[in-house]
């Protein structure tokens, strides 16, 4: 009964934001419409989140902005994003070295702007991500790459949820900032070397106005 709910719940998460978008679409005023670009500092946290395991990675994509009012807009984005995490090695035979798990999403946020004048604004709202491939590299501590292996998708959670938010500001033609996006959803539920771990991103964002 328990797994029913919890399934019932991801489809209202998954959907909603489909149904958000395409009320924006069918009322449409004043849209601003977008691409934008991040870089990704992630991790996977259990019960905090450690900073030497911290990957860089990326996000791409666009974003359609209306305005409610004044004061409050309404932010759906799609975006390709880059997450996961390393795992730092020292061993007499295997030398130094990181694991680096690359986890790839398909990502929708719905966010809320409160502006705050011209153009500071605070963001807030809830995420839903697809995971579309799972790849890790094993990296010497020199750089060099020793080898790229990927994961089946289907043994990670292939449905992430959380929320994000954050602050930003808009420029002529376009937009930038900070966001902070939390997962609430175990990445790997079987282990596969992530500690039940859920995805922590930090982002610096810009995106240009077309």
């Amino acid at each position: 009964m328990h797994n029913q709910t919890f399934l019932k719940m991801n489809k209202v998460i998954l959907v909603l934001p489909f149904l958000i978008l395409s009320s924006l679409f069918v009322n449409a005023q004043k849209e601003q419409n977008g691409i934008r670009a991040s870089l990704n500092l992630s991790n996977l946290y259990v019960d905090e989140v450690d900073d030497e395991n911290t990957k860089p990675g990326f996000a791409v994509g666009v974003y359609f902005r209306k305005g409610l009012s004044d004061q409050i807009s309404i932010q759906p984005e799609i975006n390709y994003s880059l997450k996961g995490s390393q795992i730092n090695y020292d061993g007499f035979f295997s030398g130094t070295g990181k694991y680096r798990y690359n986890l790839s999403y398909v990502e929708i946020p719905v966010l809320a702007n409160i502006h705050l004048g011209e153009s500071l604004y605070l963001s807030a709202g809830p995420y839903v991500a697809s995971l579309i491939a799972v790849k890790v590299k094993d990296v010497n501590g020199d750089g060099t790459v020793n080898n790229v292996e990927e994961y089946d998708r289907d043994d990670f959670n292939t449905f992430d949820y959380g929320v994000a938010a954050g602050v930003g500001f808009d420029f002529t033609g376009g937009t930038a900032g900070v966001r902070y996006n939390y997962g609430l959803v175990d990445v790997a539920p079987n282990g596969n070397g992530l500690d039940n771990g859920k995805n922590s991103v930090l982002q610096f964002f810009i995106g240009f106005e077309f």
